[in-house]
């Protein structure tokens, strides 16, 4: 169910029925010369929407606010002010709570988010709320990886790659400039690789200066379709999981109880 496409009536009757709201979490960015600024968007909330006919639950609208500092460089990028981006992203979710949702999923939908969305997770513990947050990262389980590698005929992937190219063929062909692509595969170019063990911010424009990584001339609908459904079938999992989930609620109240009052608590044994 699309949130924005149900009435007031049917919405709360949604809220009541499935209690979880599934965020798709993409950016707007360059993917090479061939896909849309918006792929990520279009990719994961149209993911979220399939896994919700599996699994129900209210989809948020397309989300295109996330961390892309990184492409900056390249025409078409929208990002904001790192602090805001935070309020922005709880400010959201309050609202979502302050509709009655006690579980909120965020679904991964670009990998320059995998440092941003475990921080949201995180600050659950700064202050106590009336939901629930649960990170749907980007990575698939040990047997969905294998299905997912069998698929394609690339070994690398990063962006604008492959997977994306062939999803995108899928989803939305119209988007898809094939015609573009370029002559050449694009390896990382490995230019801070004496920086062993250590992480910088330009550490991806190192790599792929171009915002390109991976091969996407083998690309097609059909392993678009395959991979689709590898990733829809995973994230409708999630949903039922965290629908019957009554672990983390439990733990939160527990944690910010005692957190209101760390000495008067004590320490808690293990039963």
């Amino acid at each position: 169910m699309l949130w924005e496409n149900l009435t007031g009536p049917d919405f709360a009757k949604a809220v009541k029925e499935t209690g979880v709201c599934v965020i798709g979490m993409g950016v707007l960015e360059r993917h090479g010369d061939h896909l849309p600024l918006g792929q990520d968007v279009l990719a994961v909330h149209g993911i979220c929407k399939l896994a919700a006919e599996r699994e129900p639950a209210v989809v948020f609208p397309a989300w295109y606010f996330g961390q892309i500092y990184e492409a900056r460089a390249f025409p078409g990028c929208v990002t904001v002010k790192p602090t805001l981006l935070l309020e922005l992203i709880e400010a959201v979710c309050d609202e979502i709570g302050r509709n009655g949702f006690r579980k909120i999923i965020f679904v991964n939908g670009h990998g320059g988010n995998r440092f941003l969305l475990p921080l949201i997770a995180q600050c659950s513990l700064w202050q106590k709320k009336p939901y629930s947050v649960y990170i749907q990262e980007f990575k698939l389980s040990p047997e969905r990886q294998k299905k997912w590698e069998q698929i394609l005929r690339t070994e690398y992937h990063g962006h604008a790659c492959e997977c994306e190219t062939s999803m995108a063929l899928h989803m939305f062909p119209e988007l898809v400039k094939m015609k573009d692509l370029p002559k050449q595969d694009a390896p990382p170019m490995n230019r801070g690789k004496d920086l062993k063990g250590l992480f910088t911010g330009i550490g991806w424009y190192a790599d792929h200066p171009e915002h390109y990584a991976g091969d996407a001339r083998p690309s097609t609908a059909e392993r678009g379709r395959q991979l689709l459904d590898v990733r829809v079938d995973q994230i409708a999992e999630v949903i039922a999981a965290v629908k019957a989930d009554k672990v983390v609620p439990a733990l939160e109240a527990e944690f910010h109880k005692r957190a209101a009052n760390p000495c008067a608590t004590g320490r808690k044994g293990r039963k």
